[in-house]
Parts: C-alpha cells; structure tokens; sequence
C-alpha cells in the first residue's frame, strides 16, 4: 500500500475548496455524476475506435444510498483508472500551480474565475469526511484503492475489483446527513441529472408497498431521459412530441405552449435548445426564471439572464450549449463575446419565428396576440433591434377586436385623425369597461380606439411616440374629443360671457377647486354636460413611475389634477342657471357625481351621499 500527500502545494485548498468553490452544496452530486458520464461517454468512444476489447455491456450509472453505514456511492462502467493514472488526475488536482489558484481566489470574486481547473471531483469534500474511490481500467491493470480524509493525506493500494469502472464512495459527515435521505438525493438527480446522455439507476420501482417490504422490485428505476427532445432532430418530431417534453419540463404548468422555436446552431458556436412561448399573465415575475440552461445534458442554471435578453426571460424551455464559459463550480456565467453571440442569435430567431408565424397564418397570430403582445412590446420597449425586426408584425387590437399593425394603423386614421396641426393622433382605452362612455362618444364620431391595456403601455406609446414623428397616443377619456383632436372647427356658445362666468361660479362653488381645473366649452349640445378628463402626460407618468419608471422626485409625489369640461351649449346647464337654492345645489351635485361615478372616482361616503340623492331626485 502507498501513501503520501496531494500535490496541492498548499494545506489549505480543501477548507477553500468546501468554503469557497462551490455556490451550493449540492452541487457536489452533479458534479460526480457528471464525471462518470464522461467516463462512459469515453469508453463508447474508444469502443467505436476499436480500442476496447468485446462488447462494452450495460454502462448504466448507479447511484446508491447506504444509510445504515452513512455513505453514498456513485458508480459507473466507464473506462475507469489505473494506479499510474489516479495519481495523476486525483493527486495532483488537474492544475499547475495551487497556489496560483488560491491567491486567485483571495483576490477575486469566485464567481469570475474561469473554468478550467478540473476540480469536479474534490466537490465531495463538501459533504464527506472520508472519500473513496475504487476503480478499474478499460486496460485489464490491475484495480486501484485511493482513500482520503479531506486532508492532504491519502492512502493508493491494489485491491480485486470484478467490473471495469469507477466507484466513488462518499463517507457523509455529521454536518450533512441530510444526504443520506432518498428524497433528498431523488430530488437532486432529478434536478440536475434528469436529461444526462447515459442511463442513471437511484433505487428500484415498486409494485406494491408489501413488495417493497418483501424487497422484491419491479424493476430498476431509470431517473433520466438519456433522449431529450432538443437533442434530436426537428425533423424526427411532431407537435405532440413538443408538448410533452414541455410537461416533462413543467409537470405543475397545465397551459399547453402556444407555439415553439427549437433552436440548433453549429457555427459559430454550438447551441440547441427548444424555447416556448407559454401564455403570459399580466404579473412579470411569475414568468421569468423559467429557461434551463444545460452544457452537454448537465443543467446548470435556470438563471439565465446573461445568456438571453431580460425580455426573452419570459419564455420557457431549455438552451444547452458548450460554448457558454463556467467558472470551477459551473453555477456562473462568465462575461464572453460567446455569450453576446448567442444572446444577439436568440432574439433574432425569436423574432423570425414571430414573423414566419405571422406571415403563415395572420389569423392564428391575431388569437394568439393577448398572450404574446406583452412579450413583444416588452422586446421592443428592450432592444433596438428587436424593435426593428418587430414593427413589421406587432399588433393593435380595436375596441371592435380587429387587428392593425403600425402601418396598417396609421393608413386607417390618417385621413380622419389627424388634427388642424397635422399631428395624427391615435386614440386608445386602458380599461374598455370602465371607459366606454368615452369609447362610444369617439365612435360616434368614427374615430378607432385601440386597446393598450398592458403593465408596459405607457413605456410602449412613449417609444413609439419618440419613434414616429407627429406621431401621439392620447388616452380617450384624457379629454374631450374636440380637444384630443382638435380641428378647424369653431362652435359658438349659446350662453353670454356673464352666464358663462356664472355657471363657472356654481361649479367652483360646488368642487374642491385645489384639485378641480375647470374649463367652459362650446360643444354640441348632443355632448355630455359635463365631463372629467385627466391629463394624458400626468396620468401617464404616474402610472410609468408606479411600476418603476420616471422620476419619484418630479411625479411621484404630486397629486393628479382632474378637468371638469362644461358644455355651454347643453340645455341641463342652462337649466341650472335658472334654478335656486336647494334645487339647484342637489342638480349640481349630481351632475359632478356623474361625472366622477364615469371615470370611476365616486368612492366611500361621496358615492352613498350619490346613491340616496338619487332616490330623492327620482
């Protein structure tokens, strides 16, 4: 039996090794099953060279719990190591200088150290005092035992060991006995090695509960998918087979995908990968973290946002890639021009993808469109060149649910919507319920109202306002009609200007005037009395800044002002000049509440005050 000393050419790299290296715990057991699928993956490809003697056999990897004697073993058939080649690999650590590597770490964010060290296997020592490795090279040597207690010590020996492979034999220290728990370690494999190239056994399936109790299973049970759909071929797939792999994915998401982007890229980088559009709620959050991004079958994050645009986030699926740089612990992605190409590669498939389905079939586009619109408005609001590739298929659904895209909207309201300045003006609701008064009146006047109901609106009429010269989006209830698109059009008033100035008197008389602009117009007399507008610039930047944009300072804290519009030339205002007294205070209360109660701002106490006047009126 040997014994000696890691070539490590420090006493401390184990303690940085467990305190430092690795992000989670955890990480250890895909990090040593991953090892052994390499080992088999070696093996097949040596077989396929004629360098391994016979038939290679089951290389299935097995993973077992001995909880009795606290140890967890992971075993694989691959091309395993002789004497010379565990000195090698396990003793000197797979990297020149330690010392180089611990200053490193002393100086740098651990996050940033790239790649390339080989310390895989050393993860073990994160939940083990004791590690062992039993193994037995492809090349008929003799087997090898190498034992190490965490310390810089370690014991070599010849031992007989029957199968070709490696054994890595975990003793779990007291500090982690919770990775002796089969659903602990169930969970784990099912997390990181659920789509790993080679079959992996953890435990047996089991008839019945009594079977179990006999110890008479079923069968071994297999915990990964050896096939996954992004590794094969489009082609080879149908829509069923689609869906399926996204419920594999998504076993809690009962919504089928709306459509699908499967993604194989060899040049200039490799990629594949199936990305999903699911349909999107309203809450962002709840949609994002939901790409799994996997090297060579192995997952290693689900936090991908340096890989893919923060909008493209909203989408579901898998990228696997090679190419993509890790640091020792394959949890961080590095800053590399790699990662800029393939971020810059999806979006513009996705995009593509976009407007190929638009092209194909516009009408199943124009169903999918409230499920999508907040992801390509938030794309464009996000990415210049995603806003370009965009404009040709983004969408502007009517109050009378047709579809126009910029162009085609522009082309419809040009002639009828564009005031005495000559800027076109775009009318749009946030709410068709709640404004539908002010929806009818501007068709009345066969104006098109679109919706933009959506959390990023306001962020998206800006930037297609910035975009588009002459070009403004005004909220229809922002203001009379007349105003929001004003013409050449001049409407006398029936009233003097002593009238007027009396009628404005009640009014003022009758609202909280710190919080009340008021404004005599000449109308039709077919118009409402009254009416309550609020400002389109206001409103808007109140409400970017309630979910993070503008600045707190100018309008976070300002109450908004609201207009009250009186139409001179309505028969119910002439009629209140003429009344007195009680009479007249209770129709001008009522007319206020009527304004307020269709804007949806008659609350509490003002609205039952509204409701029992209005049964005394009557």
């Amino acid at each position: 039996m040997e014994t000696g000393k890691i070539n490590v050419q420090t006493e401390n790299i184990f303690p940085i090794i467990k305190k430092f290296l690795y992000s989670d715990h955890e990480i250890f057991l895909r990090e040593l099953v991953s090892n052994a699928v390499d080992a088999t993956k070696k093996l097949k490809g040596l077989s396929q060279l004629g360098e391994v003697k016979g038939e290679i056999g089951d290389t299935t990897i097995q993973v077992k719990l001995d909880k009795e004697n606290k140890t967890l073993t992971i075993s694989d058939k691959g091309i395993g190591m002789t004497a010379d080649e565990v000195k090698k690999y396990i003793n000197q650590i797979a990297f020149s200088s330690a010392g180089e590597f611990v200053e490193k770490l002393k100086n740098t964010d651990s996050k940033n150290i790239i790649g390339h060290f080989g310390l895989g296997f050393y993860s073990a020592f994160m939940v083990a005092e004791k590690v062992e490795i039993q193994t037995k090279s492809y090349k008929d040597e003799a087997a090898a035992k190498w034992i190490c207690d965490g310390s810089t010590d370690y014991t070599l020996e010849t031992v007989e060991k029957q199968e070709r492979g490696t054994d890595i034999i975990l003793h779990i220290a007291e500090d982690s006995l919770e990775f002796l728990e089969e659903q602990r370690i169930k969970s784990l494999l099912n997390k990181y090695c659920k789509f790993l190239p080679i079959p992996i056994q953890f435990g047996y399936k089991w008839q019945s509960e009594e079977d179990k109790k006999a110890e008479k299973p079923l069968e071994p049970e297999i915990i990964n998918n050896t096939e996954p759909a992004w590794v094969k071929s489009p082609s080879s797939l149908n829509d069923e087979d689609y869906k399926n792999f996204y419920r594999q994915l998504y076993p809690m998401n009962f919504d089928e995908p709306l459509f699908w982007i499967h993604l194989n890229v060899d040049y200039p980088f490799n990629l594949t990968g199936i990305l999903y559009f699911p349909k999107l709620k309203k809450n962002f959050e709840v949609q994002k973290d939901k790409i799994q991004l996997y090297s060579n079958q192995v997952f290693v994050t689900d936090n991908v946002g340096e890989i893919v645009p923060e909008y493209l986030t909203l989408l579901h699926g898998v990228i696997d890639s090679p190419d993509i740089p890790l640091n020792v612990s394959r949890s961080y992605l590095q800053s590399d021009g790699n990662v800029k190409k393939i971020n810059q590669h999806i979006s513009k498939k996705v995009s593509d993808k976009l407007q190929e389905i638009f092209k194909a079939d516009r009408k199943q586009f124009e169903e999918k469109w409230s499920d999508i619109g907040l992801f390509v408005k938030y794309g464009m609001i996000s990415d210049e060149k995603f806003y370009e590739r965009s404009n040709s298929f983004a969408l502007f659904q009517t109050t009378e649910n047709t579809f126009y895209t910029y162009a085609e909207l522009k082309e419809k309201v040009t002639a009828n919507q564009t005031d005495k300045d000559g800027n076109l003006v775009i009318l749009y609701t946030s709410d068709s319920e709640e404004q539908h008064s002010y929806i009818k009146q501007a068709k009345d006047y066969g104006y098109e109202v679109v919706q933009l109901d959506t959390m990023i609106d306001n962020h998206f009429i800006q930037q297609l306002e910035m975009k588009n010269e002459k070009t403004h989006f005004k909220r229809v209830d922002a203001d009379i009609l007349s105003n929001l698109i004003s013409k050449d059009e001049n409407v006398e008033s029936a009233l003097s200007k002593e009238q007027e100035d009396a009628l404005k008197v009640l009014f003022e008389n009758t609202v909280e005037k710190a919080k009340v602009d008021i404004e005599l117009k000449a109308l039709s007399p077919n118009d409402a009395p009254i009416v309550i507008t609020r400002n389109e610039f206001m409103r808007r930047m109140q409400e970017m800044q309630k979910m993070g944009g503008g600045s707190p300072f100018m309008f976070g804290g300002m109450d908004e002002k609201i207009n009250l519009v009186i139409n001179t030339n309505h028969s119910i205002n002439h009629k209140l000049l003429e009344e007195t007294g009680e009479q007249q205070e209770k129709h001008l209360k009522q007319l206020y509440d009527l304004a307020l109660l269709s804007q949806n701002m008659l609350k509490g106490e003002a609205l039952t005050n509204f409701v029992n006047r209005s049964f005394e009126l009557i």
